[in-house]
């Protein structure tokens, strides 16, 4: 992780694949997709380039309530999100934001701890099945 609080994995798929991986993943794990943002396809509706790049939101609401009824501002953060991206070399990329991160720049207490624990392993264990 940098200190931006994202963590990026390299994927050995492409772009589309990560993405169809993502969100098989997610359904796996009976998480519900809120959102999926095709910012490539918005930037050809307006006639300009953009590599393959793809926000999908996601979560549930048991994981994520009890961080914003400590700290109403982790809304801004939750659900969760991950980006799917195709560097200039070609290389796919599922970057994420850290929950510990999330947890430090809300000001989370220490009893939030085990949650934002169980959020970083989930997230970890997705982006491992989504880019192998």
């Amino acid at each position: 992780m940098s200190d931006n609080g994202l963590v990026s994995v390299q994927s050995r798929a492409s772009a589309p694949e990560t993405l169809d991986r993502l969100l098989a993943a997610l359904a796996t794990r009976n998480l519900t997709v809120f959102a999926r943002i095709d910012h490539a396809a918005g930037a050809a509706s307006v006639g300009l380039p953009l590599r393959p790049t793809a926000v999908v939101i996601f979560g549930n609401p048991k994981g994520g309530t009890a961080l914003m009824q400590e700290q109403q501002s982790a809304g801004i953060d939750l659900p969760l999100k991950a980006l799917v991206s195709e560097d200039a070399a070609g290389t796919a990329w599922l970057t994420y934001n850290d929950p510990a991160w999330i947890a430090r720049r809300h000001g989370l207490a220490a009893a939030s701890a085990p949650a934002v624990q169980a959020m970083g392993a989930l997230l970890s264990a997705i982006a491992q099945e989504a880019t192998r």
